[in-house]
């Protein structure tokens, strides 16, 4: 086994997930997506890896574990698999993907590297940082997947399974997150699996993520800019460079309302209930999402009350981050109050996860 699968999978089994009936699956989403496949979950084996290369090369749809959040893979380079991804998320196509590859080779295969981004992706690759960088003449991967841009947002991932797959399939996958487009991101395969059943093909288990957000994402134009944080804090980034990453643009891009990045949406990983930031108390009716010490007013009133990290850790945090929201979310409970979290180190992603959930769906 190349990486511990959750308890909920046997190792010599396949379960069929699809969602009952297709009227189950309106109620779940209002996306018009055509529902019915009956979605396959394996734990990660050797045998699962090949299984997820063959699926990816006929141009299935693969959800698999990186050290961020899970991805839902497909062929880079097949049109037809990028549009059903997008028809699978719900994801809007302006909206471009990260192209997943096994090593640095292979990314300048599809992108142009500057001394920065060599400089960047020689200090943490394979690793949390997605470079978007100018596209190659020749590059292979489709339009639709970089949404008609002239740049490819490019990854190496660190997880084994991840990297295992890629080998096997040999070609860029682009994988955003296992989830339908703007719910909370997926951190295990129980998660995929409630978002996406009966409209992907497969789920590799690889258990839970370690990291627990998405990548952070560095647009390596004139100056590097921090387009999205994420798993490499910031100033990981600009000990190496020597100097300050640019601050980001506004979301989306202001002439066209396209987003130069992923994860650029006002609105995005957002549970059901409504979210509110930085409590001080903890209203009538809602849940409490901790971090460091619990005590606060009407915290004995709370319906649910979930610690990010009881010892203010922020990787900690990170990691249960989209978790417990999920779980939060599943009490019923008509909004989510959020405790204060510092904004140093991964506290920049988390507190950007929370602003986006706050606006809603």
């Amino acid at each position: 086994m190349l990486y511990r699968a959750e308890p909920h999978s046997d190792k010599n089994a396949a379960y069929s997930l699809g969602f009952r009936t297709p009227q189950e699956a309106e109620l779940r989403t209002s996306i018009p997506v055509k529902v019915g496949l009956k979605t396959q979950i394996w734990p990660a084996n050797e045998a699962t890896v090949a299984a997820a290369a063959r699926c990816l090369a006929e141009g299935g749809l693969v959800a698999f574990p990186t050290e961020t959040v899970y991805g839902l893979g497909a062929d880079a380079t097949n049109p037809a698999a990028i549009a059903r991804l997008y028809e699978a998320k719900g994801r809007p196509s302006f909206n471009p993907l990260i192209a997943h590859v096994g090593d640095t080779a292979a990314g300048e295969r599809i992108a142009r590297f500057d001394p920065t981004a060599t400089k960047l992706a020689e200090a943490f690759w394979p690793g949390p940082l997605t470079l978007v960088l100018p596209k190659t003449e020749d590059c292979a991967v489709a339009d639709l997947a970089t949404a008609g841009l002239d740049t490819i947002a490019v990854r190496v991932p660190a997880h084994p399974v991840a990297r295992a797959i890629l080998r096997a399939f040999g070609g860029p996958v682009v994988a955003p997150s296992a989830n339908l487009s703007g719910h909370v991101s997926p951190t295990s395969a129980a998660h995929v699996q409630s978002d996406l059943a009966g409209r992907i093909d497969l789920i590799v288990d690889g258990g839970a993520v370690t990291v627990g957000v998405e990548s952070t994402i560095v647009g390596c134009f004139d100056a590097p800019i921090l387009l999205r944080p994420g798993g490499l804090p910031r100033g990981e980034i600009e000990r190496v460079l020597g100097r300050p990453l640019a601050r980001p643009p506004q979301d989306p891009d202001q002439d066209t309302g396209q987003p130069l990045a992923p994860g650029m949406l006002a609105s995005h990983y957002a549970p059901r209930a409504q979210v509110r930031l930085n409590a001080e108390t903890v209203e009538a009716g809602e849940a409490l999402l901790a971090f460091g010490s619990n005590a606060m007013p009407g915290v004995d009133a709370a319906t649910a009350v979930m610690n990010l990290s009881a010892r203010g850790d922020l990787n900690e945090a990170a990691t249960h981050l989209f978790g417990y929201l999920r779980a939060l979310d599943s009490k019923g409970a008509r909004a989510i109050a959020v405790m204060p979290v510092p904004h140093h180190g991964l506290g920049e992603a988390i507190n950007d996860r929370l602003r986006r959930a706050a606006m809603g769906r």
